[in-house]
């Protein structure tokens, strides 16, 4: 209806509207037209114009109940403007009654602050007279709490003490709230009696709590006293940490602090100094033991139903106990201590602290725990002390085995023989003597811990060896040749060898992480045995049976007789089996050394015969000594000499070549001075044959098996003489 009301060629106020109209009229009339469209429908245009124009007639009447509303509200807004402007002017017009009012009553304002600071000077002034029977009395009280302090009247001293602090501190508070400091130092001298009554209960406090272990059993009560003081101050300190306004002097106090420093002090000086060990480390080590189980008795039944449960007393002395006794334990490890000190110190740590004779007491447990506490002696230096536990022991030992050693020497020079063991063989007590100690020190540290037997043990072992390197020097036979007893106190060393070899097995007793060491140690003492048995038997056998033959041997006077070893099995025992090895090596050795020598040239056929018949007698019967003792003869090195022999009994010269072939491939160690030797030997060989088989060995180098035992590269051949080339003369 607006729209057409409006002049069309006007332009439209807002183009949204026109473009609203358009699409509405386009639509009403896409809707008549698809609607009346068949002439049946216009019989209903005339119900349908009066259905539109009933419905435009009621939006109409609705628009402009909603814009009456609208205007009514608008019409209440402003009404109450007006309203609130009036009501703005009249509080402004009050306001400015009020100011005028002020500014007439501020003199009067002034008179009020007067009063206010009057009253508060009376208020001040009523205190004062309040206190000036308390303050006229204070040197009063200081006597009569000086009094009571001597008595050991020590609640009702506190007493006064707390009572004259508090009026101490509620003047110093008034001061400092006001800034008066120079009265402050005025106060302070006037209650200077106030410190020296701090000192002297302080003084008494302590003392009860140094002699505390002993006052909870004599007199409970004073030690109760003490910590009932001690917990009211700090409570007082407490409540003036709170309050962080102002702290009066001497505060904190700290007396719980002060009585766990007293206490630990106490503990402390009282056992565990080293000026204490005038009796020796074991002594003192057991005074400890005993002090210690008996005060921490004391401190679980009795000291812990005196102090408050907050205290932990008997968790505070029994760490304190654990520290100092680490601390000292240290101290006394700083000395130059024996080693039966160190054993015992050792012992004592590992074993005895924690056992049911010290820590682990029944009367102690459950309540002492140490565990938690940590070790008392850290590892390093346990396994520092073990070390050193271990030189001072080998010092001793150092000390003890070359005496020992001297002893079984000095024996040698009696004019009777050593002792024999139960099946008759020459024996001494040396090895007993020795393996004795030395197991007897390997068990006894089996009870401190397995690492210090172990370190024992290596060093005996290593001991051990060179004593028995030492005991091998005295052999030589030289300075002993003319004596009597000389072979058979030999022979009793060699059978010592049976008794220190008994030590190897301890290695197989030691825990399995340890073997291998002990084992490695065992293969060198081992050597040590065998190097020993190896030079004992050859000075036995050689200057005993052997060296007498080895002069002669290869020579004509050999040629013509007839003596050989006779008495060989008298030198040997049963089990000696390496022995009868090394013997025969050393027959074998000096027989074929001594064909070196040459001696002799075989002049004829019939004495190249008689010498090789000799040769094939003297090694058929060593042979058969050697199997007789128990030597399989695929060990014996005597072979050789049957070799040799049948190198120069050979008839036709011409095969030599050949059999020197067989030979060097047999002893590939044999060298072409030993070849020509046993050619000269001969004495029928000419200087072609020579120089063809020595042409032979060169175009037939030997090389050394691995298993190969040599016999002849430690032979060495004698230098030829060389001829004398002057003309024989004359002297002038």
């Amino acid at each position: 209806p607006a729209a057409r009301g409006r002049d069309p060629s006007s332009p439209p106020e807002w183009p949204e509207v026109e473009k609203a109209e358009k699409l509405a009229r386009g639509a009403a009339l896409k809707w008549a037209s698809g609607v009346f469209y068949r002439p049946e429908n216009l019989e209903g245009l005339g119900q349908y114009r009066s259905r539109e124009t009933q419905r435009n007639s009621s939006i109409q009447s609705r628009l402009k109940s909603t814009v009456q509303s609208y205007l009514e509200g608008v019409s209440a807004g402003l009404e109450q403007l007006r309203s609130a402007v009036q009501e703005v002017q009249s509080v402004c017009q009050e306001l400015g009654a009020a100011r005028w009012a002020l500014l007439d009553c501020a003199d009067r304002f002034q008179d009020l602050q007067q009063m206010r600071t009057l009253m508060a000077e009376h208020v001040q002034l009523a205190s004062v007279v309040q206190v000036l029977p308390q303050l006229f009395s204070v040197h009063e009280v200081f006597s009569h709490t000086l009094q009571l302090l001597r008595g050991q009247h020590l609640l009702e001293a506190h007493v006064e003490i707390m009572m004259m602090e508090h009026l101490r501190d509620n003047i110093l508070s008034q001061l400092h709230l006001r800034g008066l400091s120079s009265a402050q130092a005025t106060v302070l001298s006037y209650f200077s009696g106030l410190q020296e009554l701090n000192e002297s209960l302080a003084k008494q406090l302590w003392g009860i709590v140094g002699s505390s272990l002993q006052l909870v059993q004599e007199d409970p009560v004073l030690f109760v006293t003490a910590v009932r003081i001690i917990e009211r101050e700090e409570k007082i300190d407490d409540t003036l940490l709170l309050d962080a306004t102002f702290l009066p002097p001497g505060r904190p106090k700290g007396w719980r602090q002060k009585f766990y420093h007293v206490l630990q002090e106490t503990i402390t000086g009282t056992h565990f100094h080293t000026t204490r060990m005038d009796a020796g480390l074991s002594r003192h080590l057991e005074a400890l033991q005993r002090d210690i189980v008996s005060e921490l008795r004391v401190v679980k039944d009795l000291m812990v139903q005196c102090v408050p449960a907050h205290y932990n007393i008997l968790s505070v002395c029994t760490a304190t106990y654990h520290q100092a006794l680490a601390s000292h334990l240290q101290d006394i490890l700083r000395e130059d201590l024996d080693k039966q000190a160190l054993f015992h110190l050792l012992k004592w740590v590992l074993h005895v602290y924690h056992s049911s004779e010290m820590m682990g007491h029944p009367d102690l447990l459950p309540e002492v725990d140490v565990s938690s506490l940590g070790p008392l002696i850290s590892p390093e230096l346990v396994d520092q002390t073990e070390r050193r536990y271990v030189v001072k022991l080998k010092a001793s030992v150092l000390e003890w085995m070359p005496r020992t050693l001297n002893r079984e020497f000095e024996e040698w020079f009696r004019e009777k023989e050593p002792k024999t063991d139960h099946q008759g063989f020459f024996q001494s007590d040396l090895p007993t003597d020795v393996i004795e100690m030395l197991n007897s020190n390997i068990k006894v540290t089996s009870s401190i811990t397995s690492s210090l037997q172990q370190k024992v043990y290596n060093m005996a072992l290593e001991e051990l060896e060179a004593f028995l390197g030492r005991s091998v020097e005295p052999l030589t036979p030289l300075p002993f040749l003319t004596d009597p007893y000389y072979v058979p106190y030999l022979l009793a060393m060699l059978n010592n060898n049976l008794a220190w070899g008994l030590l190897q097995g301890k290695a197989h007793m030691l825990p399995g992480s340890r073997r291998a060491g002990a084992m490695g140690c065992c293969a060198t003492l081992q050597m040590e045995l065998l190097q020993e048995q190896h030079g004992a038997g050859h000075f036995m056998f050689f200057c005993a049976s052997f060296q007498p033959l080895c002069v002669q041997l290869a020579s004509r006077k050999w040629l013509s007789g007839s003596q050989l070893v006779n008495k060989l099995t008298a030198f040997f025992c049963p089990g000696a089996q390496l022995l009868l090895t090394e013997c025969e090596v050393l027959v074998a050795n000096q027989y074929l050394r001594a064909l070196m020598q040459k001696k002799m040239v075989c002049k004829s056929k019939e004495e190249r015969g008689q010498f090789c018949d000799r040769l094939l007698q003297d090694a058929t019967q060593l042979r058969e000594l050697f199997c007789s003792l128990g030597l399989d003869r695929s060990q014996q090195n005597l072979e050789a000499v049957f070799a040799v022999r049948e190198l120069l009994c050979l008839k036709d010269t011409a095969l030599l070549s050949l059999e020197v072939l067989g030979f060097i491939t047999k002893y590939p160690d044999v060298s072409d001075e030993h070849i020509s030797t046993l050619l000269d030997l001969r004495g029928d060989v000419s200087k072609e044959v020579r120089h063809m088989v020595l042409e032979m060995m060169a175009q037939h180098p030997q090389a050394l098996p691995e298993s190969y035992q040599p016999i002849f590269s430690t032979i060495l051949v004698p230098a030829p003489e060389l001829p004398f080339c002057l003309r024989k003369g004359k002297c002038a």
